[in-house]
């Protein structure tokens, strides 16, 4: 029996996400344009049938997309543009950047970016806000300290 497997190449903007699936064949079932809302997302992806393979690039969206996405699909992987050279190649539009990036999923010809665990993401924002919030002190003190001997 055939595993029904879906590559979802998704090129993603802040008001919408540009959507390409391909079959395992590498041939197109679906386009979409769809907002960039969770409910719309969720919406979407539960619409698909199969084993659902998702990627996207790194950007501003990715780190809340992973955190979405990840339950509910099998494979979630956020590339690196900058490492992925193959993008580059030919015409440039929303359309052709999703279907490129579904194609390469399927052909596992992408660099990931590491999206780890949410929790250990947010540890890693709290520490890098108790480092400035370090720093930010210490300035201040210098300048009391400078103001008090002056």
């Amino acid at each position: 029996m055939s595993r029904d497997v879906k590559y979802i190449g998704m090129d993603v903007h802040k008001e919408a996400i540009v959507i390409a699936v391909l079959n395992e064949d590498g041939k197109l079932v679906m386009e979409s344009i769809i907002e960039t809302k969770a409910s719309s997302i969720l919406q979407f992806m539960h619409g698909l049938r199969g084993e659902l393979h998702v990627t996207w690039e790194e950007g501003t969206w990715a780190a809340w997309l992973y955190d979405l996405l990840k339950p509910h699909v099998q494979q979630v992987l956020v590339c690196d543009p900058r490492r992925n050279a193959l993008l580059k190649e030919g015409n440039k539009s929303d359309k052709v950047d999703a279907r490129k990036l579904a194609d390469l999923l399927r052909t596992g010809m992408l660099r990931p970016v590491y999206h780890g665990e949410h929790g250990l993401r947010t540890l890693r924002e709290l520490g890098r806000g108790y480092q400035m919030i370090s720093k930010d002190l210490n300035r201040v003190m210098t300048c009391v300290t400078q103001i008090e001997i002056g």
